[in-house]
């Protein structure tokens, strides 16, 4: 017997993919610097290839993707962690996001005569042409019986690393160091980050997240450290960071070998879209009968998740009886 929509809550049929260590966090001990490093690896191609969109969308979504990865992973909640740009440019509005389990989604919309029309005059547009003018909005949310926080800043910066800067300059008064890069490889799209966080330090104490909550001592802050690690952390290449084949740990030993480095136990992503027969179908409820006679097509009802790009088809009878 079929198990009717409403208690559907089934996963549709889109890749099983976890990526065992795809955030690697680690600290500069003695110094007040923490960081993430994200890797995507192959659920980067599961993800972005199952939209239509252009190369150069495809290339800042992955961006998007690597940006909420990391920044979940260095908080301690229950629900999901997302970013949002909205632009009155040819990409009008770009979702990601992470949940506290590390399951990641996104959706683009772009403007099908903008988008083309600006790439006929720009051969390598900038994040910020593709966007234009609007916001970009961090937000955690816990679910319907927890508070949301949100916070939203105008869109400052060439690139969505910039952007994102600018929103800890301004709306967390905390200094941030990002690096971010997605490109088309010989093995499929790759995206990943490298994000550096400045620790404010009392007393000589730090706390730093590595999943123990244990406090540890460091030197008060230090203008010198936090400049030279950022200095080094700038000479990571793209090339690198989308390296399959060169561990985190090496990577990182590579960068920061001379200040202490002290590496974090890894944290997983996976693919996570959250759609179900059983959600759409709530959705649906929410509509008059005279709204659900009108979406019928050839007797079904399609609903398409903007996340997995899935289409879902009822039957009227389904989410109602008929209209008399």
């Amino acid at each position: 017997m079929d198990t009717p929509a409403f208690l559907d809550r089934g996963r549709p049929d889109v890749p099983d993919m976890v990526v065992p260590r795809g955030v690697t966090p680690f600290h500069l001990e003695g110094r007040p610097v923490r960081g993430r490093l994200v890797r995507l690896g192959a659920l980067a191609d599961a993800l972005l290839s199952r939209h239509d969109n252009t190369p150069e969308v495809n290339a800042l979504a992955g961006k998007a993707l690597a940006l909420v990865a990391g920044l979940s992973s260095a908080l301690k909640f229950q629900g999901s962690f997302s970013l949002q740009v909205k632009g009155d440019g040819p990409l009008s509005l770009l979702a990601a996001d992470c949940t506290d389990a590390g399951s990641l989604r996104f959706y683009a919309r772009s403007d099908e005569e903008a988008l083309p029309a600006l790439l006929g005059e720009v051969a390598t547009p900038s994040d910020r042409e593709l966007f234009g003018n609007g916001y970009l909005a961090l937000t955690v949310d816990q679910g319907a019986d927890m508070d949301r926080h949100q916070g939203i800043v105008e869109i400052v910066g060439d690139d969505l690393a910039a952007m994102a800067t600018h929103y800890f300059e301004t709306s967390e008064q905390h200094a941030c160091w990002l690096m971010l890069a997605c490109e088309r490889t010989s093995e499929g799209w790759r995206s990943g980050g490298l994000i550096l966080e400045r620790i404010a330090s009392e007393g000589g104490v730090v706390t730093d997240d590595f999943g123990d909550g244990a406090s540890r001592v460091s030197a008060p802050e230090d203008e010198d450290a936090w400049e030279t690690a950022t200095i080094l952390a700038r000479t990571l290449t793209a090339a690198e960071l989308l390296d399959d084949g060169l561990p985190p740990e090496k990577l990182l030993n590579r960068l920061f070998h001379e200040e202490s480095l002290r590496v974090g136990q890894p944290r997983a992503l996976a693919y996570g879209c959250r759609c179900s027969r059983a959600k759409l179908v709530d959705i649906l409820g929410r509509f008059s009968e005279d709204e659900l006679d009108h979406m019928v097509v050839e007797d079904r009802i399609v609903m398409t998740c903007e996340f997995c790009n899935v289409d879902f088809r009822f039957s009227r009878e389904e989410v109602g009886p008929r209209s008399a």
